[in-house]
């Protein structure tokens, strides 16, 4: 039974957030006068699956991280790991330091993230050893060479737009990283891909956007103020 296992939830908070634009970590930035690492914490923090949580960060960040977490009631055990200089040398550093048989991985900048979603993942994990929260594209995508010159025209109802949580059976996902450490990858599914594993791809919504520009912030504002 999946309720047996034990799950690991690991926030990403690592990036260098160049495309927010505004030289600082958008996940230090506020919504409705709360951090934006604070409303993923806080999902995970709350749900009946999770063990543990393990927040990846920069090192010269650890002290902001720390103060923010200070302020919360917190009821499952936090620790912080310190990132690397991509995504996927975070996760790897995290994902080791993980005892669980479940790790589910989120990006800190995803402040609207449900409890569904969440729980859908795990609950997943009873069929597949890697799921990933997905939009179907709302566009046709195109394939280019290195020179732009369109290659290939993807069927829209095939094409989804991946979002995180993204949830692992930490053994395999760890094995992955350490045989594809030195090959670049811009998510976990890719490198459950490379393995030959399954990846089911759970729908999700619209809603569930990543902050990227610092635009971005009235929009999730909108989308946060639903969910309270």
């Amino acid at each position: 039974m999946i309720e047996e296992k034990t799950v690991t939830a690991i926030i990403l908070v690592a990036g260098n957030s160049t495309r927010y634009g505004q030289n600082r970590n958008k996940n230090f930035d506020k919504i409705q006068g709360k951090e934006v690492m604070l409303y993923s914490l806080e999902a995970f923090n709350k749900n009946d699956f999770i063990d543990n949580i393990i927040i990846g960060v920069k090192e010269e960040e650890i002290p902001i991280v720390k103060e923010i977490i200070s302020k919360e009631k917190l009821i499952k055990p936090v620790s912080i790991v310190i990132g690397g200089k991509s995504r996927q040398e975070t996760v790897h550093n995290c994902i080791k330091e993980s005892l669980s048989e479940i790790v589910i991985i989120h990006d800190g900048a995803r402040a609207a993230i449900k409890q569904e979603y969440i729980n859908t993942c795990i609950k997943s994990m009873k069929e597949f050893k890697g799921v990933a929260v997905g939009v179907r594209s709302k566009d046709t995508i195109k394939i280019t060479d290195e020179n732009n010159i369109v290659v290939d025209t993807t069927k829209r109802s095939n094409t989804w737009i991946v979002q995180t949580p993204q949830c692992f059976e930490r053994k395999s996902l760890l094995e992955m990283h350490e045989k594809y450490k030195n090959e670049e990858v811009t998510d976990d599914c890719m490198l459950m891909e490379k393995g030959n594993y399954k990846v089911k791809i759970l729908e999700g919504d619209y809603t569930n956007i990543k902050i990227t520009t610092y635009e971005d912030l009235t929009g999730i504002t909108q989308f946060i103020k639903k969910l309270v």
